[in-house]
């Protein structure tokens, strides 16, 4: 089904209802008549506005008591409300329908009809409907799926699109409030911006709805909506909106009518942004007090404040819930002489936290470590309220018992594929989690956090929850009806429905399908590794088990770096599997960052050479990545684990970053033979309209490096710390961290004039590179590279380039393609990974073994 027009979501002004009510309050109030003496005799000396306003109390009092909901008939409308006028009529054939029903097991074949913003036939479209419409004379679009599979429109249950917005330009990003921990009164629709660029990134992934929350930096950070992506003719964002509660313009509105849901958003653990606030109650904001400039302060928010935060919020919106009840008791009981004069207790700050304890929110909660989770369910117990999701949850799959404690029910665990360990709550997280939780029991979303994770790749995400253990069906689920359920929307999205939305197709129409499997990939056996996650409460052993022989039966490919073979003997059973060349990661700082928000962890920043004096104790050098490498980390042998066999890693920092260094991440420790591959691959600098200097200034610092021209000061701390110069010119590549595209035109005429200046070739590599498709030819010309990384990322632009990229070129693109352009020059150790079950960028294929000629062994992996 499709969504409901905005028009139709536009409370009625109290002018417009008062005659409506009125004939309400005389009809409701002849029936007590004739049912009760006592209140005919009352009513006999009331004036018709008492009468109104006594039908006003009941009617609201009535409301109070009503529970969310489609309005009777929803399913029996012929359009839907949010049809777009002229809309063609779309007959899709030849697909093959996922529909979402039967648990997401049904799958049918044939046809789909599209109609005044309803599917009207699924599978099978009866000839009469097609005469029905050419007697409307609307004309018929049909597409020509070719076997092609047809699914509902994605759904994200955790998105920031649009109030987190791209282009992010000051005064476009509204995720958060500073003013208090407690403001359950905003509401992410006042921040909607409808000209964000992602919405059509989202789409082309096939994205259609998506949960707009406020961001993390508050216990309560106000009221989320729900967000159709289809630009609409109004271009306004409540014209976005699916279903918004009748409260989105105040209290006066047609309380006859049944709510509609609303949607909260809940920190449970430690706010981001509020690490140091001093407050005397998070209920008033004149008492806050700010003082995160001074980080050196010992008191902050903790767990203990945000749990006392919301039992407080709690404590005041139940005091006013009760006296609504109060009062409402009194008006049915037909004590209006106590209520003469008094008004229903209302307030617009609170009313949706009185909602809330109505069961009347679908609250998204933020959460991540068991005592996160356990302080949840223990609130609403307490104050007896469901709560529809936990997100984030990484914690979540080793206590399941405890969320189907939850007061109201189990709620749904919306949670992240495999971004894990970004920061110390989230280190426990496993890309097992969903596996085990749906074991459970318990509902599992794969959500994006846009921008955190790009929702565009949201179904890219699903596919690698099942390549964990994730059942096929769920994984489709996960990303399309479970989380339309979890936001009471399951009526109208998430089921029998394709990429397009409201029967408007929102992507060109492209010449061909390209046919894919009929049947899911086959899921590798993680059934050891899930179990010791479980039993290791997220901390498995990483390190793998050496052998001396390694025999590999069963063998469909085997792809080698160049002539040459290992040889080495215990028996494992490829079932099909490939033998691969080893992985080159280059892009994430492996080795120098273990948890990217815990500064222990990390090696740090490159002082900026732009931004102030480097310290003379340096003696004008610049920071070799190699010097501040740390072996043995968890993300490392992970990596390892996953196929990548070396790691190219470059400092972190601003401008001139240092030297980058490529190393084993096998390795034990930096004593280890062979444990660095090469100490010193290439110098990075990053070019970026962010910095603290303007890109004009980075250019110069930069010729100035090159030249040596200019007597600048700041140039001048620039040259000092440039004694790579004799090695740069033709030896050693520039990497250039750059995302503009007209920066790296500029770069690129800075190469041309190094060039005839000094006759030689300046070896330059851009990297990250987003606008780099826009200076494709000249890149090429100027015979420089675009460097990115890895496995699953390489594998999804291999198997949809429709064919532009073949299997060699991928395998190429992270292994010599990738060195070349970060100019590594000698030939690298012929490392190989053994993959059960399929080919390196498939779904099916798991790592057990790799054959490091690097570090002179055999590791398994079963």
């Amino acid at each position: 089904m499709m969504g409901s027009s905005p028009l139709a979501t536009c409370p009625i002004s109290w002018r417009l209802a008062r005659p409506f009510l009125l004939l309400t309050a005389v009809l409701v109030l002849l029936i007590l008549v004739q049912s009760s003496p006592l209140i005919s005799f009352a009513l006999s000396h009331s004036s018709p506005h008492e009468l109104a306003r006594r039908s006003q109390i009941l009617t609201k009092r009535a409301y109070t008591r009503a529970k969310p909901g489609p309005l009777p008939r929803f399913h029996a409308r012929t359009q839907s409300d949010r049809y777009a006028e002229n809309t063609k009529p779309v007959l899709v054939r030849n697909a093959t329908i996922w529909t979402a029903a039967d648990g997401g097991n049904e799958v049918l074949t044939g046809n789909l009809l599209m109609h005044h913003g309803l599917i009207k036939d699924v599978g099978d479209v009866p000839l009469s409907r097609l005469q029905e419409l050419e007697l409307e004379n609307m004309g018929l679009e049909v597409v020509d799926a070719d076997g092609a599979w047809v699914t509902p429109g994605i759904v994200d249950l955790h998105s920031h699109i649009g109030v987190g917005s791209v282009p992010n330009l000051n005064g476009a990003h509204d995720t958060n409030s500073h003013n208090a921990l407690i403001l359950p009164w905003l509401r992410s629709i006042d921040g909607l911006n409808t000209h964000d660029a992602s919405y059509q990134l989202a789409m082309a992934g096939g994205v259609t709805t998506a949960q707009i929350l406020p961001g993390s930096a508050n216990n309560i950070g106000g009221q989320a909506f729900i967000m159709k992506f289809r630009p609409t003719a109004e271009r306004s964002p409540s014209s976005m909106l699916l279903e918004p509660p009748y409260t989105l313009n105040g209290t006066h509105f047609n309380h006859s009518l049944a709510p509609r849901w609303r949607h909260m958003k809940y920190v449970i653990s430690l706010p981001q942004s509020f690490a140091f606030i001093f407050y005397s109650s998070p209920l008033h904001l004149t008492q806050q007090t700010y003082v995160r400039e001074n980080p050196s302060v010992r008191y902050g928010i903790t767990r203990l404040d945000s749990g006392w935060n919301f039992r407080a919020a709690y404590d005041h919106a139940r005091k006013f819930r009760d006296a609504q009840d109060a009062f409402c008791t009194k008006a049915e009981s037909g004590s209006w002489d106590d209520l003469a004069g008094k008004s229903f207790p209302e307030d617009l700050q609170w009313e949706s936290l009185i909602d809330v304890l109505r069961g009347r929110v679908k609250l998204a909660v933020h959460c991540y470590e068991a005592v996160d989770l356990d302080e949840i369910v223990r609130l609403t117990n307490e104050f007896e309220f469901p709560a529809a999701s936990f997100h984030h949850a990484g914690e979540a799959y080793l206590v399941p018992e405890l969320l189907k404690k939850t007061w109201g029910g189990t709620p749904t665990i919306p949670l992240f594929a495999s971004n894990f360990r970004q920061k110390r709550e989230a280190y426990r997280g496993s890309e097992f989690a969903p596996r085990v939780l749906s074991e459970h029991g318990v509902n599992v979303v794969i959500k994006s956090d846009h921008p955190v994770v790009n929702s565009r790749y949201l179904l890219h995400e699903a596919a690698q929850a099942h390549y964990c253990g994730l059942d096929s069906a769920l994984a489709l689920l996960s990303v399309t009806y479970a989380p339309a359920t979890a936001i009471g929307m399951g009526h109208m999205i998430g089921m029998l429905k394709s990429v397009y939305i409201d029967g408007i197709p929102q992507l060109s129409q492209i010449d061909h399908y390209v046919p894919g499997k009929t049947t899911p990939p086959r899921m590798p056996n993680f059934d050891a590794e899930k179990a010791a996650t479980v039993a290791y409460e997220g901390f498995p052993p990483p390190e793998p088990r050496s052998v001396k022989r390694v025999l590999f039966m069963d063998v469909s490919g085997l792809y080698m770096r160049s002539g040459g073979s290992k040889g080495n003997v215990e028996i494992v059973d490829l079932e099909g599997g490939t033998i691969a060349p080893g992985l080159t990661s280059f892009g994430a700082p492996l080795r120098l960052v273990e948890i990217n928000h815990e500064p222990s962890t990390n090696d740090g920043r490159v002082r900026d050479p732009l931004d102030g004096d480097l310290p003379p104790v340096l003696g004008g050098k610049v920071m070799r990545a190699q010097d501040g490498l740390m072996f043995g980390s968890r993300n490392l042998l992970l990596a390892y684990r996953g196929g990548v066999t070396t790691a190219i890693t470059a400092p972190s920092g601003a401008f001139l970053q240092g030297i980058s260094t490529a190393f084993s991440p096998g390795a034990a420790h930096v004593r280890v033979e062979n444990a660095s591959i090469l100490d010193d691959v290439a110098l990075h600098v990053a070019v970026s309209m962010k910095a603290s200097a303007s890109v004009s200034t980075q250019i110069a610092a930069l010729r100035n490096m090159l030249f040596g021209e200019g007597e600048d000061k700041v140039l001048r701390r620039v040259r000092k710390v440039c004694a790579f110069l004799p090695f740069l010119l033709g030896e050693t590549t520039l990497v250039v961290d750059v995302e503009n595209a007209d920066i790296m035109a500029t770069l690129l005429r800075l190469k041309d004039e190094f060039e005839s200046h000094s006759g030689r070739r300046l070896r330059l590599t851009f990297s990250g590179g987003t606008e780099a498709h826009l200076l494709v030819h000249e890149i090429a010309k100027a015979g420089e590279y675009n460097a990115r990384n890895m496995r699953f990322e390489v594998g999804w632009s291999f198997l949809t380039s429709n064919g532009a990229i073949n299997h060699t070129m991928a395998l190429a693109l992270t292994t010599i393609n990738l060195e070349r352009a970060l100019g590594v020059q000698r030939e690298m150790p012929q490392d190989l990974v053994a993959y059960r079950g399929g080919d390196v960028f498939e779904f099916e294929a798991k790592v057990v073994d790799v054959i490091s000629e690097t570090l002179r062994r055999t590791d398994l992996f079963v």
